[in-house]
């Protein structure tokens, strides 16, 4: 199966594009949205910067999942394995 390819929505008026915005006042805490084909993505930083919280969204269904992990990659592949239905035991999953 082809590797589905990741875009980043972006704001909107600046160059270069700016694909990760943050709380004013406080930029650790940070959010980005990524899509594919299938799926949106929303990955939230903590409040304080250490961890994130992945929302998984598919796009035809409107279905979601959330997921969160230290690592923005692992709370990503975990939200959308949770979403997929195809969740492993943690440390054995494949890396989108």
């Amino acid at each position: 199966m082809p590797r589905s390819r990741w875009t980043s929505f972006v704001a909107p008026g600046t160059d270069p594009p700016v694909r990760t915005l943050h709380e004013d006042g406080n930029p650790d805490h940070r959010v980005r949205v990524e899509h594919d084909g299938t799926t949106l993505l929303v990955h939230l930083s903590g409040e304080d910067g250490p961890g994130w919280t992945c929302l998984a969204v598919d796009r035809l269904t409107r279905e979601w999942a959330v997921a969160q992990d230290t690592r923005q990659l692992d709370a990503a592949a975990a939200a959308v394995e949770r979403l997929r239905g195809t969740v492993r035991p943690r440390g054995e999953r494949d890396r989108p």
